[in-house]
């Protein structure tokens, strides 16, 4: 599939993303979610996937960028990490940074691995960049690669709202993207869900939602 937000995120705009990203260690890494949220990522992993079996769990990322989220579960124990990257250049980055978690440059509109591959696919901060009329071509990528759980996190709404980002019209969206899932997955139910306020945003109220869904 070809979109202007592919586009987008392959040319300039995806590499400044790109390298405004870069942490020096993930304890740093870890700290802007204390900032952000006032708790740690790698406490929110834990408690969502804490349950799994740490050695033998495959997880992929659909839209990694420089891998960090994936680092953040290899800090927390988990060894069997892929990652998925739709700019060429993070991706190669990001295999330059990341040690023993397997990183490709590809799409997550055609995901280059078997049904059921892995047992927890997940995005965080990439549906929300995806054009709604495009969202159920992706999440069903997400879902056809995942045996078990689908864990997400993202912009929240209630409703489908479009934010203007960095200027740009047409490349930000929130809504309750656990809904989405399971308003168009019939194979899937909830497990969890957390509304995570963010707070140096609390003035433009906005929120962040952590959700886990389970095939049936």
């Amino acid at each position: 599939m070809h979109t202007k937000q592919i586009d987008f995120w392959k040319g300039n705009f995806g590499k400044e993303y790109t390298d405004r990203s870069v942490y020096h260690s993930i304890e740093e890494w870890d700290r802007g979610y204390v900032e952000w949220y006032g708790i740690a990522k790698t406490v929110l992993n834990e408690d969502f996937l804490g349950f799994l079996d740490k050695e033998n769990a495959k997880i992929l990322e659909v839209g990694c960028n420089l891998g960090y989220q994936l680092q953040g579960l290899q800090a927390i124990g988990f060894k069997k990490l892929y990652g998925i990257e739709l700019q060429e250049y993070a991706a190669e980055k990001a295999r330059k940074i990341q040690q023993n978690i397997n990183i490709i440059q590809g799409s997550g509109f055609d995901i280059p691995f078997k049904d059921a591959y892995f047992d927890v696919t997940f995005t965080n901060g990439v549906l929300i960049h995806i054009a709604p009329e495009n969202l159920l071509a992706f999440t069903s990528e997400v879902v056809r690669c995942s045996k078990k759980y689908i864990w997400g996190l993202e912009y929240y709404n209630e409703t489908l709202k479009e934010v203007n980002y960095r200027g740009n019209e047409g490349y930000l969206w929130k809504m309750d993207y656990a809904q989405f899932y399971l308003d168009n997955f019939s194979n899937l139910r909830l497990v969890k869900k957390e509304l995570l306020p963010i707070k140096v945003q609390q003035e433009q109220g906005n929120v962040d939602c952590m959700f886990l869904l389970e095939k049936a």
